[in-house]
């Protein structure tokens, strides 16, 4: 079964691969959550163990939903009466989002009316509804004219330990301070010898969430205690049961082997009492040690290393005092210069005081405030005897506050859509005529790399000029994004006799994992033209990914296949990807397998794109084709867009299925397409100005789109 776990922003990514560690047989990051597929069973282990899940949600209906009366319609069509007994109260949570209906309240009630107009027409008893505490938690999710009716198999928010009783004016949940502890890489540093430190406590949630992780205690254990999380008819109890008692001895040996080498200090003697209320109500008195006191005096610790896990405050209640973050970071220099850090800032101008230079930068929600999480690693890097202290020209000065303003103005929008790599600077100074791409690693060591393309400057400039003006360029770009020059992937042109051109590129064999639209893909920015991911066809990818589920998909000229493993990740029932390069489809079989992808639905053929269109006979719904401007190989006739445009889109159109639709683009700009040779076989419409994302659009020439379908 597919399943749904949600979480707060930000976690999707690490949500998914605790899924994944948890049994879960797949499970891929979507926006607050992520979607899993499993046994009920894997679903009720990520109830118990997850610590950073909010709700985990078990289907048991979809249907078509345009209106009020569909949503009573389809919720009547459920067989109630296997889910839930008259006797058992319940509850119902609805999230809505679309024109039809807008209210959640009035859309639970109607799946509510529904529900007990059913027991009625059986002559049963109607049953009782406490929304403060159900037996059982139904959740309604209505989106894009699509209603999700599912149990929420959690009964109740997750977060929610059982152990909190005193907090602070602005408490961090639980699931939160899980995530900022794993980004820090814990409990490792603790198998290690190493120790946990939060000189601005509070109530102390990020030392116990860290010692519960560190004693192996599920985060569901007291919450549920001995009773189930749901009294769902459908509930296996069970393997509930058999969880929990693995559960409870797993807790009684890591508590007995807890070592106490859990430090909190905090400025408020009140915070520092609710701390200790909180330690001694989750089992854990004597193994923290709490002290008042203030962070500019923190004092070195007994232990060589460990983890500073850390939330200062932000947000409007608590005065986000910058000076206040320089006071931490200097303290934590001071005090554990060796250890990691891994702290949760209000934004990245206040994380940016802490003088601490970040190796990892996430984004967090905490709640509705969006966050700045830095890891650094060391606290104080080590001064290298040569280093002194860089200054910016003038010239470099002036790129890096372009980044740093365009940054500001994409952060809203990479939040929002989960979007990790984009062109953050595309020639937006003239004389600077470049494009910065970034790319962050998914996994592994969570490094950010960047890959600059130089524009061919006019003849008119002298070569010292623009190379000057380059280097200033990638000054400003190492010291807004703090990467070192060998994370610096530089695709530069070199005059020569026939004009401007590239010049060698390196040979490295360097591939990092990065995720777009939960998919996890292979690129290598150093030793080709372009990645493997194309960032200008994000919007159009989403849509066809959206579109494929359940259907065919057809990828022409198809590269490394991002567009196909995307579909694919999003519940294609099949995909073929077609391209004439052996090394280009070997790399579209690995994004597949890394994705775990495979098998005959999804199918990779090595043939020129034309000729194999116009032999084959199978049909798709849904196709994309995105062909070359130009290409010549020994293996198959020479191919020009202009040129052959009309032969390439009517044997497309002809391997449509019935109300299937085509996806034709490129970034040839002179293209002109022959649009009364296309109304012959199609109905031809351009959604160019739909495809183009937000960090392109200083440049929405990158590419033109259409969208096709059979006459």
């Amino acid at each position: 079964m597919k399943f749904f776990v949600s979480c707060a922003k930000g976690l999707e990514y690490l949500l998914a691969d605790e899924l994944l560690a948890l049994g879960a047989e797949k499970a891929s990051a979507t926006i607050a959550g992520a979607n899993a597929e499993g046994e009920q069973a894997d679903a009720q282990r990520a109830v118990l163990w997850s610590r950073l899940a909010s709700r985990v949600l078990w289907p048991i209906a979809e249907f078509d939903c345009p209106d009020e009366q569909a949503l009573y319609d389809g919720a009547m069509e459920v067989n109630w009466q296997k889910h839930l007994s008259a006797d058992l109260s319940l509850a119902i949570d609805a999230h809505v989002s679309g024109e039809a209906i807008t209210h959640s309240r009035f859309a639970a009630q109607k799946v509510k009316d529904a529900i007990v107009d059913q027991f009625r027409n059986f002559a049963l008893p109607r049953p009782s509804v406490d929304v403060e505490n159900p037996d059982v938690r139904i959740n309604l999710s209505l989106r894009k004219g699509r209603a999700t009716l599912s149990i929420d198999l959690s009964g109740g928010p997750m977060h929610r330990r059982g152990w909190r009783r005193e907090q602070n004016e602005a408490p961090l949940k639980e699931n939160l301070a899980a995530a900022v502890l794993m980004r820090g890489g814990w409990p490792k540093p603790y198998h290690d010898g190493g120790a946990l430190l939060d000189p601005m406590c509070g109530s102390g949630t990020l030392l116990i969430e860290g010692a519960l992780m560190a004693a192996d205690v599920a985060p569901g254990l007291q919450r549920h205690e001995n009773r189930l999380p749901t009294r769902w008819l459908g509930f296996d109890a069970k393997a509930w049961r058999d969880l929990f008692a693995d559960a409870v001895a797993r807790e009684q040996a890591g508590r007995a082997a807890l070592k106490p080498v859990f430090f909190g200090s905090d400025l408020d003697p009140r915070a520092i009492r609710g701390a200790k209320e909180n330690a001694v109500l989750a089992g854990l008195a004597g193994q923290l040690r709490f002290e008042v006191r203030d962070v500019a005096k923190l004092e070195a610790l007994p232990v060589e290393r460990g983890l500073v896990a850390c939330n200062p405050p932000y947000d409007e209640r608590l005065a986000a005092d910058a000076a206040l973050y320089r006071l931490l970071g200097d303290a934590l220099k001071r005090a554990v210069p060796g250890w990691r850090a891994s702290l949760l800032c209000g934004n990245e101008e206040l994380a940016f005081a802490t003088g601490l230079r970040a190796a990892k930068k996430y984004q967090l929600f905490n709640g509705a405030i969006e966050c700045a999480l830095i890891v650094c690693d060391p606290v104080a890097s080590p001064a290298r005897a040569d280093a002194a202290p860089r200054e910016l020209s003038e010239g470099a000065q002036m790129v890096a506050n372009r980044l740093r303003k365009n940054l500001k103005k994409l952060k809203s929008w990479r939040g929002r859509e989960g979007v990790t790599c984009y062109r953050a600077y595309d020639a937006d100074l003239p004389e600077y005529a470049a494009a910065i791409d970034v790319y962050a690693e998914d996994g592994g060591e969570g490094r950010t790399f960047l890959h600059v393309q130089e524009y061919a400057a006019p003849a008119s400039i002298p070569e010292a000029d623009v190379r000057r003006r380059f280097g200033e360029l990638l000054a400003a770009a190492r010291e807004v994004f703090e990467v070192p020059k060998e994370r610096v992937a530089i695709k530069s042109r070199a005059r020569g006799k026939g004009g401007s051109k590239y010049g060698r590129f390196g040979e490295r064999d360097e591939f990092i994992v990065v995720r777009e639209s939960g998919a996890k893909l292979k690129v290598n920015l150093f030793d080709y033209l372009d990645t493997g991911l194309f960032l200008d066809h994000r919007p159009l990818r989403v849509r066809m990914a959206e579109e494929a589920k359940g259907k065919r998909f057809l990828n022409l000229f198809c590269y490394t296949g991002v567009a196909s493993v995307q579909a694919a990740v999003a519940g294609a029932a099949q995909t073929t990807s077609v391209d004439l390069s052996a090394t280009y489809l070997q790399w579209c079989a690995d994004n597949l397998a890394l994705n775990g992808v495979g098998g005959a639905a999804h199918r990779l053929v090595q043939a020129d794109a034309v000729r194999w269109l116009e032999a084959e006979r199978g049909e798709y719904d849904v196709v994309f084709c995105d062909p070359p401007t130009f290409s010549n190989s020994k293996r198959a006739d020479d191919f020009d867009v202009q040129a052959e445009h009309l032969r390439l889109l009517r044997a497309a159109v002809a391997r449509l299925a019935p109300g299937g639709v085509l996806y034709f683009s490129n970034n040839f700009r002179r293209f002109r397409l022959d649009e009364a040779g296309v109304a012959a076989f199609a109905n031809c419409e351009e959604i160019t100005a739909q495809t183009i994302p937000p960090d392109f659009e200083r440049n929405p020439r990158i590419h033109r789109a259409w969208r096709l379908r059979r006459r």
